[in-house]
């Protein structure tokens, strides 16, 4: 399975789902899984994570190894599944889509979420705003990964994916 994590410029947000993802991943031993991220817009393309989110990233143990690239059409052949930061984000990400397997691939993070049963909550792009917003960002992704990958390893991950689906 590859899974791509998505936001709108790939500094912030995705990069660090991608690396909490990549090594809860390994802290679980699942290793089917590959991971990998990108962002809707091109503002920074070739260009490493957003120094807070590094700094935060570093800080609870992930590491950074990838540059900003640009979501394409394409990527939806590589990825098994594609989740959006945002809603904002999820409706960039399908309005590319050119096949109803593509949508299908969709669904924001927030769906794996402790809370999600109460409604699917976006992840707030931290750009631009104070350190504490990184802090509540991280959090955020490290619930909603540790959700994911407990939904890889039952094998539910359709299920959410179709849940939520259902309701857009």
């Amino acid at each position: 399975m590859h899974i791509m994590t998505v936001c709108l410029g790939n500094i912030c947000r995705s990069p660090a789902a991608e690396a909490v993802l990549i090594r809860k991943l390994e802290q679980a031993g699942v290793d089917d899984v590959t991971v990998s991220s990108a962002g809707t817009a091109d503002y920074h393309v070739g260009t490493g994570p957003h120094e807070l989110s590094v700094e935060e990233g570093e800080g609870r143990g992930y590491a950074f190894t990838t540059v900003a690239a640009q979501f394409v059409a394409d990527d939806f052949e590589a990825a098994d599944l594609i989740l959006a930061m945002d809603s904002s984000n999820e409706d960039n990400i399908l309005a590319l889509v050119r096949r109803p397997e593509d949508a299908a691939k969709v669904v924001r993070l927030g769906a794996f979420a402790s809370d999600a049963t109460d409604g699917v909550r976006d992840i707030p792009d931290p750009w631009g705003l104070p350190r504490d917003a990184y802090t509540r960002m991280y959090d955020q992704i490290e619930d909603a990964v540790d959700g994911l990958v407990s939904t890889i390893q039952d094998g539910n991950v359709e299920e959410i994916v179709s849940a939520q689906h259902a309701l857009r």
